[in-house]
């Protein structure tokens, strides 16, 4: 097995810079705030893999259901002889896509993106050994920041799955839609996962469930800040909190201090105060409706060409392609 091509964009010390950079904006903001991409070290990547298993969390098995049914729908459509996916590229969901696409007898490349150069790289050397003869092309790289440096022959199907994109507040996504189309040639195709907008309750246990392993994910953040930043948070005495804003229709993840605190944060030689009861905003889910995302897209440069649900209506996989 040769190994995969690797482009650096992101080394661990531009990480350590953005993170010092984003934890000071945040947690001297009113109200505090931290970007959800610090959950994933690799305690945190774990948590999601079983919030992912949760009886709770339905989003990867209604995506994967949906892909079950169109995989080989989208290759056909697509005749992509790249895919490149935003964010895990060594789930089962990618396997489906590279399978409809090498049995559709398209597909030469795979090019997978991802923050984390050690997660990449195994991702990418798994593929490699199931998948003998495709070229793997790893991108280190935030989507945030690096699209416009993605490889791959044309056509290429861009694939950004899981609802991620609901991570991003509507300025950011505008921002993102635009730099894929920006990489992309007329013709080309990006593959999104959104969740829908659906009854508050199934959403918010979705994101608070019984086991209290999302609960364990929001606070390891604070792990991350006390290990890579030198705080002295104390993560049992912040309690998690997810709640529906109807008006923005997306969920909100919080840390609720349970009692005053000082936190310090050597790295940034800064004290932060937190109220008995404050709130620590650490993620946004936004969810979708069909026309939002047609028009989100359409403003993008983007025509939308193939919209699936699973058969309960609560996930969609919209197929688009890149408009002259």
């Amino acid at each position: 097995m040769t190994e995969p091509v690797l482009d650096v964009h992101l080394t661990p010390e531009e990480a350590a810079v953005a993170l010092r950079a984003e934890a000071k904006a945040g947690l001297t903001a009113t109200p505090k705030w931290l970007s959800p991409k610090w959950f994933y070290d690799a305690v945190g990547s774990d948590l999601f893999e079983e919030i992912t298993r949760l009886p709770e969390y339905y989003p990867t098995r209604a995506e994967r259901e949906i892909l079950v049914a169109r995989a080989a729908e989208i290759a056909a459509t697509t005749g992509a002889h790249a895919l490149v996916e935003l964010g895990s590229g060594s789930s089962e969901k990618t396997r489906l896509l590279l399978d409809a696409l090498r049995d559709h007898g398209t597909l030469n490349e795979f090019v997978p993106l991802d923050v984390s150069v050690s997660a990449l790289t195994d991702a990418a050397r798994q593929i490699l050994a199931d998948y003998p003869g495709l070229k793997v092309h790893g991108v280190v790289g935030d989507f945030t920041e690096h699209l416009g440096l993605l490889p791959g022959a044309s056509p290429r199907l861009v694939a950004f799955l899981g609802g991620t994109i609901g991570n991003l507040i509507p300025e950011e996504r505008d921002k993102f839609f635009a730099s894929v189309r920006d990489v992309l040639e007329p013709g080309e195709w990006l593959l999104l996962g959104t969740d829908l907008v659906k009854d508050p309750e199934v959403l918010v246990r979705a994101y608070d469930d019984a086991r209290g392993v999302t609960a364990e994910f929001n606070r390891n953040v604070l792990r991350v800040l006390n290990r890579d930043l030198g705080a002295n948070f104390v993560p049992e005495q912040f309690r998690h909190i997810a709640l529906w804003n109807a008006e923005e229709e997306w969920i909100e993840m919080r840390l609720r201090a349970d009692r005053a605190a000082t936190v310090r944060v050597e790295a940034l030689d800064l004290d932060v105060e937190f109220a008995a009861g404050e709130e620590l905003r650490t993620e946004v889910s936004a969810k979708f409706r069909r026309e939002g995302v047609t028009r989100e897209l359409a403003e993008a440069g983007f025509e939308l060409h193939r919209w699936w649900t699973d058969e309960q209506g609560r996930f969609a996989l919209s197929l688009s392609r890149a408009i002259g």
